[in-house]
């Protein structure tokens, strides 16, 4: 699953690959926002934490789940 975060006043993005899947990771963000929490705490896919305040998010984009191709395509 990928993850793209967006920070306020910054022309780059986080952007990683994580395990969680999409529900997982709507929820972890919409209970952080609604906790009024000061951090979002997400982990990748080789466990390396990342930690955003949440005054600086512009948005979370989170990616399609797909399963992985094999072979070629034409």
């Amino acid at each position: 699953m990928e993850i793209r975060i967006g920070i306020r006043n910054t022309p780059r993005e986080i952007s990683f690959e994580s395990n969680q899947t999409a529900a997982e990771i709507e929820a972890a963000v919409a209970a952080t926002l609604e906790n009024g929490a000061k951090v979002l705490k997400l982990k990748d896919d080789k466990g390396r934490l990342f930690v955003v305040p949440t005054d600086a998010l512009a948005y979370v984009e989170i990616g399609v789940e797909e399963t992985r191709r094999v072979g070629f395509i034409a």
